[in-house]
């Protein structure tokens, strides 16, 4: 595949870390292994203490470094983007595994065979051994079907309509630069937010369930609590995307799927676990949503990334430049 002036794309893999382990060297590896190889792999480290930037180096990766206080899902891509030669910005996290040597190949094709197509994210499976909740999550987030979003689906996906994941996701540098690059400082919903905008910009996106990560959590009730809380935060500093939000829904049908699944396969001891998960993220979620309202020194207790909220308290930001 070709880019418009008929060169080969330059792809520029963007990887934060902190404290990475051993398996940044399997995921360097896999990425340098690809059908489509990285023109570049830049490492943008937080301090890490455990050899991440030693191993990152060692496996071939360009490395940057940025203080733990400084760091920001939006700014810290943003500040290795800055440093990337490639005309494709693919941004992974360091606990995603590339499935197949295909992943690079087949995430850039919608970019490359459609102009109106500027981001696209990445299908994910959970890693063997994942908890049945997180399998089921996984699999109602990230169907088999690809799908290219536009805004004419809005009115009945709502905000589904914006969902990406930089777990996995590429997009186009030029369009990157054009809608000011990711929002920071921002707690959550970075890529989510950079979606909407080139969507409401009347470009489109694309779900490329061909491009396959190995990625998955095993959060604790108090951590899903906390990420959602999170979650809450991102979209009170960004009411700009309000009317188009249905997250209540969109989280209910998850619910039922997952519920409908364990009655069927009798896994009856895990539904009280999926009814205090579910609890949980509604809970964090409205109580983010009304964080203004709380003592400061609650709120910090209660979010997940601290030093990203500390930010956003020092600011009074989280507003992105209007549409």
């Amino acid at each position: 595949m070709l880019t418009d002036n008929g060169s080969a794309p330059k792809v520029s893999v963007i990887i934060p870390t902190l404290n990475a382990g051993t398996e940044l060297t399997g995921l360097i590896e896999r990425l340098q292994g690809q059908t489509v190889k990285p023109y570049e792999i830049i490492i943008i480290d937080s301090q890490s203490n455990d050899g991440t930037q030693e191993r990152a180096q060692e496996a071939g990766a360009r490395l940057f470094s940025v203080e733990r206080s400084e760091f920001d899902h939006g700014g810290t891509r943003n500040r290795a983007a800055e440093q990337a030669a490639g005309d494709i910005l693919l941004f992974m996290t360091q606990d995603a595994l590339p499935y197949d040597e295909r992943l690079i190949e087949q995430l850039t094709k919608p970019l490359l065979s459609e102009e109106n197509v500027v981001y696209a994210y990445a299908r994910q499976l959970a890693r063997p051994g994942a908890s049945d909740l997180e399998r089921l999550a996984r699999q109602h987030n990230y169907p088999e079907q690809s799908e290219i979003k536009s805004y004419e689906q809005i009115e009945t996906l709502g905000i589904k309509t914006f969902f990406c994941s930089n777990v996995c996701a590429a997009i186009k540098r030029k369009v990157f630069e054009e809608m000011g690059r990711f929002q920071e400082p921002v707690i959550f919903n970075e890529d989510l937010f950079m979606a909407a905008r080139c969507i409401l910009s009347g470009y489109r996106t694309a779900y490329c369930s061909e491009a396959v990560v190995y990625h998955s959590h095993d959060y604790s009730i108090g951590q899903q609590f906390r990420r959602y809380f999170d979650n809450g935060v991102s979209m009170r500093c960004n009411t700009w995307i309000t009317p188009y939000s249905t997250v209540g829904k969109a989280g209910s049908r998850l619910v039922k799927l997952q519920l409908q699944e364990l009655v069927r396969t009798g896994k009856w001891l895990l539904i009280p676990k999926l009814i205090a998960e579910a609890a949980a993220k509604l809970i964090g979620y409205k109580l983010g949503l009304h964080y203004r309202r709380l003592p400061s020194f609650l709120s910090r207790r209660l979010v997940m990334h601290r030093v990203i909220f500390k930010q956003i308290e020092n600011t009074g930001s989280g507003t992105p430049m209007e549409l």
